[in-house]
């Protein structure tokens, strides 16, 4: 047996932050482009945006700046606030998931 758990933020009683959406970040920054995280992540590109949309709105922080068409093609990437809410999400994740992890072999030895 293993533990399982599942991370997301909240404020007001809104998601503003979850694993999702901390891999749908990375995956814009990785790829340069929310269509194609969209794509990698097999999802639409109106879901994607959607929950961008939604963090930023509830975070009241830009957290991915876009740039439209042009000669060379759109693209996206992260802002400094959204890379730092996404160190500080994943350093919580894993430390909690440690603690999850050491709770769970003394109970279960």
């Amino acid at each position: 047996m293993q533990p399982k758990f599942n991370l997301w933020l909240e404020a007001d009683g809104e998601v503003v932050f979850s694993a999702w959406r901390a891999v749908l970040l990375q995956t814009v920054q990785d790829t340069g482009s929310i269509s194609a995280a969209a794509a990698k992540l097999g999802v639409q590109y109106r879901t994607a945006w959607q929950k961008i949309n939604e963090m930023e709105t509830r975070l009241g922080v830009k957290l991915v700046d876009t740039q439209i068409g042009g000669q060379h093609g759109g693209g996206a990437r992260l802002t400094p606030a959204a890379l730092d809410y996404l160190d500080k999400f994943n350093r919580l994740n894993t430390a909690l998931e440690g603690t999850v992890n050491a709770t769970f072999r003394q109970t279960f030895g």
